[in-house]
C-alpha cells in the first residue's frame, strides 16, 4: 500500500470504531493501570466473563499501590472462577515491581512496560497504544487472524518467529495519531466480524483490501498447526468433615497449577484404578478414618489437561475430634458457611456441590 491507501485505510477503520466499538467498562478509563488490568484479565478468558470481575477488582484495588499491598488470599478469592490463577500473583508482583523500581509510576515506555512480571509482547503493546499513544502493534489471536486474511500471510501463527511477520506488516498501517484506536478495532473485527468460524466480509470495513475476499480464501487464515493432544489426568479427591461441620482442606504448593489455593487431599491415580472406583486411603489424611464412600465425579478442562476426579467422602471414628494446634498453614477445617472467605479454585468449587443440602 501507499501512503495515500494506507491513509484511507486507517479512516475506514477507525470510522468504523467510532460508532461499533463494545461498550466495554475498561475503555472509559486509559490509565495504564486499568488498561492492565483489563488486558490481563482477558488472557484466555471470554470478555463477558472479564466485565463483572473487572469492576469488582477495580473497586477492591483501585490504586496500584493498593494492589502491590493485597493479601495473598484475598486477592486469589477476588480471582476465583476466572482460572489461570498465576496472572493473579503475576498482578501483585508487577505492582510491586512498579512501586519499587518506577517510584509508583507505572512505565511509559515500551521495554521497561515489558520488563514487568507476567506482561508479555502484546500486553506491553495494548498498553504503549492505549495508555501512551505508541505506534506499536497489539499482535493477538484477533489481529493475526485478521492481517492474515487481509494479506493472505500463510505463517504459522502457532509459532513465535511468525509474530515478526504480523508486526512488520502492522508496523506499515498503524495510525500514528491513534494507535490505541486502531489496534482496538482490529480486535474487535476479530471477535465480531472477521470471526474464526465466519467471515462476516459484507459488513466489514476493510472487504476492499482483503486479498482472500476475491478468492474465497478467508476461512484457510490464519494458519496454524495442530494444538498437542490434551492430557488426561485421574484423582480421587478426599473429603473429611469433623463434628464441627467442618471440611478438611489443604493448600496446593506454592508453584505450579492452581498455586496456593484450597482443595480437598488429591491423589493422583491410573486410569484404571479410577475405572474400577478403587478408594485408596492417602497417608496425609488426618487418622482416625474408619470407612470411605464415593459420592461422585467431575471433570474439569485446563487449556491442556483435563482432570477425572472421584470425590471420596471419608467417615471418621466416633471419637474424632479437631486439635487446631496441629494444623499448620497449608492445612485449613471450614464450614461450608464459610466458603465465602476462602480461595477455591473451580474443581473444588464444583466438589462442594456434592456436599450442600
Amino acid at each position: 500500500m501507499n501512503k495515500t491507501e494506507i491513509e484511507k485505510f486507517q479512516q475506514d477503520l477507525l470510522g468504523w470504531y467510532n460508532i461499533h466499538k463494545k461498550p466495554l467498562p475498561w475503555r472509559k478509563n486509559t490509565e495504564a493501570y486499568s488498561v492492565w488490568i483489563s488486558e490481563i484479565m482477558s488472557q484466555q478468558t471470554q470478555v463477558e466473563t472479564v466485565m463483572p470481575y473487572y469492576l469488582r477488582f477495580m473497586e477492591k484495588y483501585p490504586k496500584i499501590e493498593d494492589l502491590a499491598a493485597a493479601d495473598d488470599d484475598e486477592l486469589l478469592k477476588l480471582w476465583e472462577g476466572l482460572g489461570y490463577y498465576s496472572r493473579a500473583r503475576n498482578l501483585k508482583i508487577a505492582a510491586q515491581q512498579v512501586m519499587t523500581e518506577f517510584q509508583g509510576q507505572f512505565p511509559d515506555a515500551l521495554k521497561d512496560i515489558q520488563s514487568l512480571q507476567g506482561i508479555g509482547p502484546y500486553t506491553a503493546a495494548a498498553i504503549a497504544s492505549i495508555s501512551f499513544g505508541l505506534p506499536e502493534p497489539a499482535i493477538d489471536g484477533n489481529l493475526m487472524r485478521v492481517t492474515s486474511r487481509l494479506f493472505e500471510i500463510d505463517a504459522d501463527i502457532s509459532k513465535a518467529a511468525s509474530r515478526k511477520i504480523f508486526d512488520e506488516k502492522l508496523i506499515e498501517l498503524i495510525s500514528e495519531e491513534h494507535p490505541g484506536d486502531f489496534n482496538q478495532a482490529l480486535m474487535d473485527i476479530g471477535s465480531m466480524v472477521c470471526t474464526p468460524k465466519i467471515a462476516k466480509c459484507e459488513i466489514c470495513p476493510l472487504a476492499a483490501y482483503c486479498q482472500a475476499r476475491p478468492k474465497g480464501t478467508q476461512l484457510k487464515y490464519p494458519v496454524k498447526s495442530k494444538k498437542i493432544k490434551q492430557q488426561h489426568i485421574y484423582y480421587n479427591a478426599y473429603a473429611l468433615k469433623n463434628t464441627q461441620g467442618e471440611y478438611y482442606l489443604q493448600r496446593r504448593p506454592t508453584t505450579g497449577l492452581l498455586a496456593n489455593m484450597w482443595t480437598f487431599p488429591m491423589q493422583e491415580i491410573s486410569k484404571e484404578d479410577f475405572d474400577n472406583e478403587t478408594l485408596l486411603l492417602p497417608t496425609d489424611l488426618p487418622d482416625s478414618v474408619s470407612r470411605m464412600i464415593k459420592v461422585g465425579e467431575i471433570t474439569h478442562v485446563f487449556s491442556h489437561l483435563k482432570w477425572f476426579v472421584q470425590i471420596i467422602e471419608c467417615i471418621p471414628e466416633e471419637n474424632f475430634s479437631v486439635q487446631e494446634e496441629k494444623l499448620d498453614e497449608n492445612q485449613l477445617w471450614v464450614k461450608l458457611t464459610d466458603l465465602s472467605k476462602v480461595a477455591l479454585p473451580t474443581p473444588q468449587v464444583k466438589m462442594f456441590k456434592f456436599f450442600k443440602d
